[in-house]
């Protein structure tokens, strides 16, 4: 997102590292989805603790209804079935296709979405 935005920045992909299994595989909001919002933020966020967000807000809430409408939920436990806090279920998720048939389209969705919100006007 940062080269479709045109910011040249190397810190993004260290803060968003911990958001793969929901939050560092808690299983709670996808990391795709969390990407996403971190890409709404980067466009539209405040620069200054004064100033209002609105127009993050909006586009984050409406980028969750799609989400969801698209992939049926938005925790990673939800759409993978599988509990990634736990040794086994990491082990079970590797060797499963969940990432390929849900993870990568959640990526996907989440990619799409984004770009479809930050390029309305």
């Amino acid at each position: 997102m940062c080269r479709q935005l045109g910011i040249e920045e190397t810190v993004v992909p260290g803060i968003a590292t911990a958001f793969g299994g929901g939050m560092g595989g808690t299983g709670s909001v996808c990391g795709a989805l969390a990407g996403a919002v971190m890409a709404i933020g980067l466009r539209h966020g405040r620069r200054d603790p004064s100033e209002r967000d609105a127009k993050a807000y909006t586009l984050t809430q409406e980028l969750r209804r799609r989400f969801e409408a698209a992939m049926g939920h938005a925790d990673c436990r939800d759409l993978t079935g599988m509990d990634l806090s736990t040794r086994e279920g990491v082990k079970q998720f590797y060797a499963s296709d969940v990432p390929r048939t849900v993870c990568m389209p959640a990526v996907g969705v989440a990619y799409k979405t984004v770009v479809e919100l930050l390029q309305a006007p």
